[in-house]
């Protein structure tokens, strides 16, 4: 069995996990990892924005790039927050957040 499905892409086991475990199930897990993950300082800033983009856009993929910005700092701590709004623009591309960062 495992011979016959292990080369398999993701949206194959996709189709067949879905069905199965609920969609819903899988919306509350990103959810759930997506709150716990604050940002620490011990990871590549563009990494974890990318991670988090990722989780955002499989909990709801019709979000404005505003509102995943928002959500996006709201995970990181306040004074990093707070410079990252002073310095960047909140209507920028996810790429662009952790440029102010860096600087």
């Amino acid at each position: 069995m495992k011979e016959i499905h292990d080369r398999r892409h993701w949206p194959w086991w996709e189709s067949q996990t879905i069905p199965k475990y609920s969609k819903v199930t899988s919306i509350w897990q990103k959810t759930i990892s997506f709150e716990n993950d604050k940002y620490s300082g011990d990871k590549a800033p563009y990494e974890w924005c990318l991670r988090h983009f990722k989780r955002i856009k499989g909990i709801d993929p019709q979000m404005k790039i505003q509102m995943r910005n928002h959500k996006i700092l709201k995970q990181m701590p306040g004074e990093l927050e707070h410079a990252i709004k002073c310095r960047g623009n909140q209507s920028c591309n996810l790429h662009e957040i952790p440029i102010p960062y860096k600087m």
